[in-house]
């Protein structure tokens, strides 16, 4: 009976792996082919399994259907081609595989958060920020303060982690469009998101440690670049309190979806919220 049940799990484990593995190889191989059309039939045929099989599967590793995680790579990839070449927002849109440049623009917009002139143009406000002041004001959260249990929570950062950890709730779990409720640290620790009213909403961490060319917020580094996805346990009767929100940062891994929204533009927002006026003083970020 005892070999039986670690027979089971071992076939459990390796069930597992390999999805993981198909999973990780559509994602490798449709990253190299963002400008031709994807089904997801297509995306099946690359994991060998068949196209119900492969959607179930792949939501359940990633937390997105394939189409929302590949439409997901391709604004992604957009903004890379933005900030590193000077090729034409048209160019760009064929490019990653759109056939309207309309249906491109506004998708841009509804998930970066910015049209791709704007992103474009947010390169040399980023640089313009003084952004020196964020790490040198004790600010953060300082002037929240609220009862609501189900918008605090704790991130827990790499000892000697500094950097910029933006805190984001999210209607679906990709950080994408403008968040139900957001706010900023620069170290691990504890946060507070204000008086939100949103119980199935995912909150989402992304995490830079601190660079010497702001740039880096915009243009993310895969490699330096932190997650976390909040946990805590649900209340399971109408009395009972929601506890408190719990991060774990990590490594981002090429199942993470990408992140959409233009960071260094959520912080404008962040800091409306939490009020702290004297740090958006500079022209570029009114």
């Amino acid at each position: 009976m005892v070999n039986s049940t670690k027979t089971q799990k071992k076939h459990k484990q390796d069930t597992l792996l390999q999805r993981q593995k198909a999973v990780e190889r559509v994602i490798t191989t449709v990253s190299q082919k963002l400008d031709e059309p994807l089904t997801i039939e297509k995306m099946a045929q690359m994991a060998f399994l068949s196209p119900f099989h492969f959607s179930r599967v792949f939501h359940d590793v990633t937390g997105l259907p394939p189409a929302q995680f590949l439409y997901a790579l391709r604004i992604d990839a957009a903004k890379r081609f933005l900030l590193t070449t000077d090729k034409s927002v048209t160019d760009i849109c064929f490019d990653v595989g759109y056939n309207s440049l309309g249906t491109f623009t506004t998708r841009f917009k509804e998930l970066v958060g910015l049209s791709p002139r704007e992103f474009r143009q947010l390169a040399e406000q980023v640089r313009s920020f003084d952004w020196k002041r964020l790490f040198a004001k004790e600010w953060e959260n300082q002037n929240i303060s609220t009862d609501n249990e189900a918008s605090q929570g704790k991130v827990v950062a790499p000892d000697g982690f500094e950097g910029l950890i933006f805190i984001g709730l999210f209607a679906q779990m990709i950080p994408q469009s403008q968040p139900i409720a957001g706010t900023l640290l620069t170290q691990g620790g504890s946060f507070n998101l204000g008086r939100i009213d949103e119980n199935e909403a995912h909150l989402l961490v992304a995490a830079l440690p601190r660079a010497a060319d702001p740039y880096e917020y915009l243009l993310l580094d895969f490699s330096k670049l932190l997650v976390g996805v909040g946990e805590r346990k649900p209340a399971f009767f109408a009395d009972e309190k929601i506890q408190p929100w719990h991060v774990h940062l990590r490594s981002l891994q090429i199942t993470d979806p990408p992140v959409l929204i233009a960071l260094p533009f959520l912080i404008i927002n962040v800091l409306k919220q939490i009020t702290v006026t004297n740090l958006v003083e500079n022209e570029a970020f009114k």
